[in-house]
């Protein structure tokens, strides 16, 4: 069993895969925008996990994705193998982070706005 799919629930699907492929680089796996049915997937994996981009249009999809905006919380985390360039590059397209990378334990990560309504955590072991 692998994992397929996953989803980030975003205010407007047609804005986030705008954003998701040109600023972030990721590729188009699918868009039907008569559905509002975007997915996109890793330049560097093509094999990988597709992410749906969500539109949050419930009630309860909207609160919890401002809830744990709220609290600061990441709604997803990508992964990168050097996060200080991809800070570098992402800021350079006009990204919103919340603060500089940081290391601890973990290793490194910086928390970006999606534009969407997410915070998104990049981190690298």
């Amino acid at each position: 069993m692998r994992i397929k799919m996953c989803s980030v629930h975003v205010k407007d699907p047609a804005t986030a895969f705008d954003f998701y492929t040109s600023v972030l680089g990721f590729e188009k796996l699918l868009a039907m925008p008569e559905h509002q049915l975007y997915i996109v997937k890793s330049a560097e994996d093509p094999d990988g996990v597709g992410l749906l981009l969500e539109p949050s249009d419930n009630k309860v999809a909207a609160k919890y994705a401002q809830g744990i905006r709220a609290l600061g919380l990441p709604a997803i985390v990508f992964g990168s193998p050097d996060v200080r360039a991809e800070y570098e590059r992402l800021g350079r397209l006009g990204v919103q982070f919340t603060s500089e990378p940081y290391t601890d334990a973990f290793g490194t990560s910086v928390v970006f706005d999606d534009t969407c309504g997410n915070l998104i955590q990049l981190h690298q072991d």
